[in-house]
């Protein structure tokens, strides 16, 4: 079975109403991103962390996956599927992906501040009193600025055995995630879905100038041409 690779970013939950990570002022949801996003922050001001995140989940719980999520998840009919996400919102399972690995944490989980693989799940709201069972202070499972990525490198062995990959909804700005495509095999088609592309299509490169809704369906009946004609 042919294996497709999704990168997701941003772009995809934010056409389910869920805000980007971050505005043209550098700020997110007001806040200036080092503030609520940083293991400083967090040393600073835990409880404004969060309740940042607490507001985050709670938001989390409105929106429901758009048709980017759903076409993402039909691809696993016919192809063995990995969605490879920056995201922290669970849209992607929720449409009904089933291999969706995490690089930057969950919104709907949490560890403590000194145990990074002590994961549990967590829906409500979190506050400085929440503590583990070794009395360190829980804290949102996300990964922050200045933090290792500890799935980058399931993600890149993952890449290299790829037959299509799908970016869309991210801006290839931010690293190490936007690094992940120079993984892919030498002949493996690339599908780049983005409004606004910093790219051009190129030799095994093609570029669809569209938001994630339709870009997705085309870039999903490309695929499903090309391998189905490569068989």
């Amino acid at each position: 079975m042919k294996k497709i690779v999704v990168l997701s970013g941003a772009g995809v939950s934010a056409e389910s109403g869920i805000s980007t990570f971050r505005d043209a002022g550098g700020l997110w949801e007001g806040h200036d991103v080092m503030e609520v996003a940083s293991p400083e922050g967090w040393e600073t001001n835990p409880k404004l962390v969060l309740d940042f995140y607490n507001k985050r989940r709670a938001q989390l719980k409105e929106v429901v996956p758009n048709k980017a999520h759903h076409c993402i998840a039909a691809l696993e009919r016919n192809y063995e599927v990995q969605v490879i996400t920056q995201n922290v919102d669970d849209l992607h399972e929720r449409a009904g992906s089933t291999n969706v690995l995490h690089l930057h944490g969950e919104l709907l989980k949490a560890r403590p501040s000194d145990n990074v693989s002590d994961i549990v799940e967590w829906i409500d709201d979190m506050t400085i009193d929440h503590k583990s069972v070794t009395g360190s202070q829980m804290r949102p499972h996300i990964v922050w600025f200045g933090e290792d990525v500890p799935a980058m490198d399931a993600a890149m062995e993952t890449i290299q055995t790829a037959d299509a990959v799908i970016i869309v909804g991210t801006s290839l700005q931010v690293y190490p995630a936007a690094g992940l495509m120079h993984y892919a095999p030498e002949e493996c088609p690339i599908y780049l879905v983005d409004p606004q592309p910093s790219l051009e299509s190129s030799n095994g490169l093609t570029v669809i100038a569209e938001n994630a809704g339709t870009g997705v369906q085309k870039a999903c009946d490309m695929i499903h041409a090309n391998l189905h004609n490569s068989k």
